[in-house]
């Protein structure tokens, strides 16, 4: 099997695009494919203009963004978040599964600061 090469600006270009069109993150009880199941079907909380880095290094063999700590997540539903998604205005970006389960009430929710990698091709 060949071995693959991309460069880090492609793979930065793809990362990019999360930190630059990103406008909500949404904590949802389950894996979304739609924008309507994001901020609807499946929503239990949002945060509006989550703080995301800039493209660089992962430390390994590939490139990241990092989505700051959120502290001020504001609750819609009470319930057990296992995904978050990432979208536009109207459109979902990304959506996957938190590290561990948050059950939230009401109120806020916080999350720790996570990453998104893009790892080189192998």
């Amino acid at each position: 099997m060949a071995t693959n090469y991309l460069i880090n600006a492609a793979l930065d270009a793809e990362l990019q695009y999360i930190d630059t069109n990103v406008t909500q993150l949404f904590i949802d009880s389950a894996l979304c494919a739609t924008y309507a199941e994001a901020n609807a079907t499946y929503k239990l909380g949002h945060k509006t203009t989550p703080v995301i880095s800039v493209p660089g290094d992962d430390g390994t063999a590939g490139r990241k963004v990092t989505i700051s700590a959120i502290t001020d997540g504001v609750v819609d539903s009470a319930g057990d978040a296992t995904h978050i998604s990432l979208c536009s205005a109207d459109t979902l970006i990304a959506s996957y599964p938190l590290n561990a389960l948050v059950a939230v009430a009401s109120g806020v929710f916080t999350l720790t600061e996570h990453d998104i990698n893009n790892p080189d091709p192998a």
